[in-house]
Parts: C-alpha cells; structure tokens; sequence
C-alpha cells in the first residue's frame, strides 16, 4: 500500500546542495535543514534544479536525503521530496526503485527534457513512472526548461491516476494556470515554481509555492498565503508589495548562485560554490545581494 501524504501545501523549499572544494558540505547541509526545521516551511525538495540535482552521483544523492532525513528526524518532521528528472523512462523507473526504501516521502519529476515527446508520451511517461514508484508523485512542468509543455488536458488525465498527487506549475502561461485551478479535481495540489508570481498564483486559488526565494525570507512568504486564508486581502498584498523585489533580485543571474551568496552571507552555508557549469554571481550582483540582506530582517513579520 502506498504511503498517505496529504496533498502538498503551503510554503516547500527546493534546498540548495551546500558544496566545499567541489564536494557535499555535511556541516553546512545540517545547519540548513535545522535552521529550515524551525521556520515555516512545508516541505523539503532535495536535488532539483535549485539543488544542483544533475551534478549529484548516486552516492552524494543518497547521502543528502539520509543526512537531512536524520536532522528532521531531531527537529520537527516535515515531508521530503526527491527530484528525479530524464528523458528515458525505463531508466527513471530503475532510479525509483533504486530509491524505494530512501527516507522520502514523495518524488518531484520534471517532463523528459530535450526529446519534447507528444502529449501521448508524456502521459504514459509519467503513467509508468506512477504505477513504478513507491512514493506519491509531483510532476514538475516547466517548458521553458525541458522544451516541452504538458497541456492541462493530459494533466487532468494524470490526475486521476492515485499516485500523481500535484504539479509544480511553471507553465509561464498565465491562462493555462488559471485554467488549470478552474478544471483540478479536489485533493489534486497546484504549486506554483515561478516565485515572482507567488501572490497572483494564491489568489487565483493555488495551494501555495515551491520557491527558491524562500530560502532567504520563509516568514515573509508564509505570512501573504496566511493573509489571503484569513480573508485579509490588504494585508497580503502588503507584504507582497515588500517581498516582490526579492525574487527579481535572486534570479537577476542563474539561480542558485544568487540564493547560495546570500546564505553564505548569512552564515548559514560555508561556501557559495557551486558546480560546473554554474559560477558564482558577479561582483556587481554581489553587491546589490549585499545591501538588500541589511534589510532583510525589516520583511520578516513581528
């Protein structure tokens, strides 16, 4: 029997993969997962894009999910979701059996990149990924990236599978989202991956945001969807009005050099690296990262 994981909510983080001379910075991934533990978040997503997940080998992946897994286990349990991203199905299914008995609960997976299979291919893409996989699945669309969409009429198809619990809606198509809230079957989650539209995406009915800019500011965003429950639509967009710059600034270059500067900044993490062919953000970025984090603590609320 498949495990029960209610349909993902609220504020999930996909957690950056902490490196030191080129390899998995432990210390600095447990000081993360324990300063995360005691914010408000809803969840962890381990080695995505944000991650640098397609620059992880079997073995630090593996170590990444233990290591956080034990840390929560200490602190405050919160859902794990493993990225898995291919464009070879049979070879995604042997990596979910592969993981099967891994400390995760759920797996996010994102549309076979570069191939841009038709609709029919990814709806039995991701069939035979749900029927194989031992833990709930998120599918992750984000065309911008893979090359390929997957329309709402195969989503809502999928949908209906038990195992296909939500999607990461990065469609970048604003009435193609929309529509999607209109048309999702109750219990299905829409979250949405695109952080700059994390206010629009909650008043148009999503179930909340997987957001990188959230490594910086959980109160700030957890706050607005808390706002918009209470049914005070002034005050979220308030505080959106006072967050929206942060997620223009965090992916001014590509992410997630901006969010590891300013962790590092923070203390929370000993190294900004990353991993070719990712470097790090540019001088003149740096800069701007580093006046905004003096005023950081005036965006979290009281």
């Amino acid at each position: 029997m498949l495990p029960a994981l209610p349909a993902p909510h609220g504020i999930w983080l996909p957690l950056i993969t902490p490196f030191r001379d080129d390899t998995l910075d432990e210390v600095s991934l447990r000081r993360l997962v324990r300063h995360y533990a005691a914010r408000p978040i809803d969840g962890l997503i381990l080695a995505a894009t944000t991650g640098e997940g397609l620059t992880l080998d079997a073995a630090e992946t593996e170590c990444l999910v233990t290591i956080a897994a034990s840390e929560l286990a200490t602190t405050r349990r919160m859902p794990i979701a493993l990225g898995l991203c291919g464009s070879h199905t049979a070879k995604l299914i042997r990596s979910l059996y592969e993981t099967a008995s891994w400390p995760i609960d759920a797996y996010l997976i994102a549309c076979p990149y570069y191939t841009r299979p038709p609709q029919s291919g990814l709806h039995a893409h991701f069939t035979a990924l749900a029927d194989a996989a031992a833990r709930p699945i998120l599918i992750y669309n984000i065309p911008y990236r893979t090359g390929v969409n997957l329309g709402n009429e195969t989503i809502l198809r999928l949908a209906e599978h038990a195992n296909i619990i939500g999607v990461k809606d990065c469609c970048a198509d604003a009435m193609q989202s929309f529509d999607l809230l209109r048309a999702r079957p109750p219990g299905f989650a829409v979250l949405t991956g695109e952080d700059a539209l994390f206010h629009t995406a909650l008043t148009q009915g999503a179930d909340g945001g997987i957001l990188a800019s959230a490594h910086i500011t959980p109160e700030a965003f957890a706050a607005i969807r808390t706002h918009l429950l209470e049914g005070d639509q002034a005050a979220a967009l308030a505080a959106w009005r006072a967050l929206a710059d942060l997620p223009r600034l965090l992916f001014a270059e590509p992410s997630p050099a901006p969010i590891k500067h300013m962790l590092w900044r923070q203390g929370l993490i000993d190294s900004p690296a990353l991993r070719l062919p990712m470097t790090q953000v540019s001088d003149a970025l740096a800069a701007r990262l580093d006046h905004y984090g003096t005023r950081t603590k005036s965006l979290i609320p009281a």
